[in-house]
């Protein structure tokens, strides 16, 4: 099979784009290094089977040879790009996703698409199934990015309908593991390189928010059951297993056998009070569920980034 990630050189974007390799496929990736970074790919340029192409899929992609599957997991993903990518996240989710549909069209192949918990803005239904329509705030801050999937899904299914394309569409939630970028923003990277440094570990509000973490290579084994299925409708990929913000924080501290201490910092604007998948749906179709408990996951991120030595990031969203 000739698969197409676009988004390749992002933290989920490199590791499906290794799983797909692993799996025997050949691989053309696909990403422009606006906050993909170029040390995500080179384990895998080696690869006879791997193909990288720098290029932004806002603008017409053209490709020597056919493709089996196209996944579409461009688009900035982290609250401190929602603010000076704004544009540039609403365009990879409209322009760039009528791109890569294009794309799939002239090579009837199948499409998969990566849309986000976000979807679901703050719920007011918990846990989340895919049959929620969500909570969002269209002018709020994320909105950018909120908005944006949604029109994406919305785009996705227009394609489906209009021209009976073979589309897949996973709804991501949180997401952890090596190779994330230290200066996202996102709670644990954040948490991850204050405790290494021995900084205060930042947590916003009282900490009572929940997230539930998936470890990055159950994600990717949803993403890959899922691209092989028949299943068009959106598809939740996620861990159960919720966690408060705090309580996250302070296993981080345990794992990464920090001094640090804890300190409460201003909450953001529109950040969702709980976030929790409910994964029947993935179980019943895919036969999919993690497998990776989070303190093991936990320990593997947290040896990943003592390797690097990032330098830790500023404060900013979670």
């Amino acid at each position: 099979m000739r698969v197409l990630v676009a988004g390749s050189a992002g933290f989920i974007g490199c590791h499906l784009s290794k799983r797909f390799l692993d799996d025997g496929h050949q691989v053309v990736g696909v990403d422009n290094i606006v906050t993909g970074q170029k040390s995500n790919i080179e384990h895998l340029q080696g690869n006879e089977a791997f193909t990288f192409i720098r290029h932004d899929i806002v603008e017409p992609l053209t490709v020597d040879g056919r493709f089996d599957l196209i996944c579409n997991l461009a688009c900035p993903a982290s609250p401190v790009d929602f603010g000076p990518l704004s544009i540039e996240i609403m365009d990879v989710c409209s322009r760039g996703t009528r791109a890569l549909l294009d794309l799939a069209r002239q090579n009837e192949a199948v499409y998969l698409h990566a849309s986000t918990s976000e979807v679901y803005g703050d719920p007011k239904v918990h846990p989340q199934p895919e049959s929620y329509w969500g909570h969002v705030n269209s002018i709020g801050p994320r909105s950018c990015y909120d908005e944006g999937k949604r029109f994406g899904e919305a785009l996705t299914v227009a394609y489906r309908d209009r021209y009976a394309l073979r589309t897949r569409m996973a709804r991501i939630f949180n997401t952890y593991g090596p190779r994330m970028r230290a200066n996202d923003g996102r709670a644990l990277p954040v948490f991850i390189n204050q405790a290494l440094s021995g900084q205060p570990i930042t947590v916003h509000g009282d900490g009572a928010q929940t997230r539930s973490f998936c470890f990055v290579s159950d994600l990717v084994d949803g993403l890959v059951r899922l691209s092989a299925s028949e299943f068009a409708d959106p598809v939740n990929l996620g861990n159960p297993h919720e966690i408060s913000i705090l309580d996250i924080a302070k296993e981080v501290i345990e794992i990464a056998a920090s001094a640090s201490e804890i300190v409460l910092v201003d909450r953001p604007a529109d950040d969702p009070q709980v976030r929790r998948p409910d994964i029947t749906r993935a179980a019943e179709i895919l036969g999919w569920k993690p497998i990776v408990e989070r303190r093991d996951g936990l320990a593997v991120t947290v040896e990943w980034f003592r390797s690097v030595a990032q330098p830790p990031p500023a404060v900013l969203d979670l």
